[in-house]
């Protein structure tokens, strides 16, 4: 079995989460790679492990990605680069426990993740929720430029976080579909990888694996520092973040 390293130094490490893992951590973080980073179900996955010598069954892959997506993109936040001031956002639907939900996304100018959000509605109250949290993960700094299709929830937001901004400062709201292009092709190609996948169990579930599937799409299209070109790169920078802070 062959597998990508980096050859590191060890500063410290604050927190151990393949404790009591009975599978190496090079074999978990493959494996959660995999999942994330390409159009593939858990027995996909399962089976390219088989073929290398490694015989795991297709729900502990599921427990890995549950546990090690959110990990990893938590400890990605700080090498993200910085985010733009205009924001194209939208909704889409995703499939989750046979029912269609609601993944609010937001990029930037350049198409970097800003947040997403799985809801059960769609709604001004879902739209606040989203914002909310995405201001937060922004580092608590809001948009110049807001750019949403017609949608009257994006209209009932961008006038509430208006009553608030200091004069000069407002969100210009830009509600026309066609300047949108931009996350509706990002919606295209995540929509790619998630197909084969056949829906999610529960939101729970699907929020943990979009976390991870998002960081991953992050790190292939650097939109991270400290990353170095190409598959070998990505691999690196992951391996890096359970390694030492850089």
């Amino acid at each position: 079995m062959i597998f990508a390293f980096c050859d590191l130094e060890h500063e410290y490490e604050t927190h151990e989460p393949f404790k009591r893992h009975r599978f190496s951590r090079d074999v978990i973080l493959t494996a959660v790679r995999w999942y994330c980073r390409f159009a593939l179900s858990y027995r996909d996955v399962r089976d390219l492990l088989e073929e290398r010598g490694v015989s795991v069954d297709a729900a502990t892959i599921y427990r890995w990605v549950r546990k090690f997506g959110p990990e990893i993109s938590k400890r990605s936040f700080h090498h993200r680069t910085c985010r733009g001031l205009a924001w194209h956002v939208d909704e889409t639907y995703v499939r989750v426990g046979g029912r269609w939900r609601y993944r609010w996304r937001a990029v930037d100018q350049n198409g970097q993740l800003i947040d997403f959000r799985l809801t059960a509605k769609r709604d001004a109250k879902a739209a606040r929720a989203f914002f909310r949290q995405a201001r937060e993960n922004a580092r608590f700094y809001q948009p110049m430029t807001m750019i949403s299709d017609k949608a009257h929830s994006y209209a009932k937001v961008v006038s509430k976080m208006n009553e608030w901004s200091f004069p000069g400062e407002e969100i210009v709201h830009i509600d026309r579909k066609w300047k949108n292009n931009r996350i509706e092709s990002d919606h295209a190609a995540l929509k790619k990888l998630i197909t084969p996948m056949r829906g999610f169990k529960s939101l729970s579930a699907a929020k943990d694996a979009l976390k991870g599937i998002e960081i991953f799409r992050s790190v292939k299209n650097g939109h991270v520092r400290n990353k170095a070109p190409g598959v070998a790169g990505e691999i690196c920078f992951i391996e890096r973040l359970f390694a030492q802070t850089f």
